[in-house]
């Protein structure tokens, strides 16, 4: 019977594992079988940490709210009870970002959940959706102006030309890249 070799299979099945415990602190990067071992545990790491990291959020989100609730004078379990009582559904993240990027809707949220805790306000009001919104236009308008006031090289010729009209420079429309970065400059 002939003699079957399964070297190369086996080197290539190490290797395998080696170079996904790249990195790994001492044997558990060199060695075939403690790098083993610490790719199984790491894998049940992450495996647990996905879910973690959802409560985590969540527990940083509440935090926050809290926070905006104290400044607001009404404590956290009351303005969640205020907005279920006003059949306000706002989730606790967009809450979170409301509460930083914009108080006084907050605030007009704080008098909802404190009218809808009375008895003021039942089950028809919702929370304009627009506030939420206009948080993420505002995000998204910071982000490009830092983006254009760092490197304008990186923007296109349309894009300068636009700031270039915008900022009311003369002959705008027919000058190059080169051109237009000066004069913005």
């Amino acid at each position: 019977m002939t003699r079957v070799k399964n070297g190369v299979v086996t080197k290539n099945r190490h290797k395998k594992v080696l170079k996904e415990a790249k990195g790994y602190f001492g044997s558990k990067h060199r060695l075939y079988k403690t790098a083993k071992e610490q790719l199984m545990h790491s894998g049940q790491y992450a495996f647990r940490d996905r879910r973690q990291k959802k409560r985590d959020f969540r527990r940083l989100w509440i935090v926050r709210i809290n926070a905006a609730c104290r400044e607001n004078e009404i404590s956290y379990s009351r303005f969640i009870e205020g907005l279920n009582k006003a059949g306000v559904e706002v989730n606790r993240k967009m809450l979170s970002e409301i509460a930083i990027n914009d108080p006084k809707a907050f605030s007009e949220l704080v008098k909802v959940a404190r009218d809808g805790k009375i008895g003021k306000i039942t089950k028809n009001v919702t929370v304009k959706k627009e506030a939420v919104k206009e948080v993420k236009k505002e995000e998204k308008k910071e982000e490009k102006v830092t983006k254009a006031t760092t490197d304008l090289s990186k923007l296109t010729v349309a894009e300068l030309k636009k700031m270039a009209q915008d900022k009311k420079i003369e002959g705008a429309s027919t000058m190059k890249k080169a051109e237009l970065l000066e004069a913005l400059k």
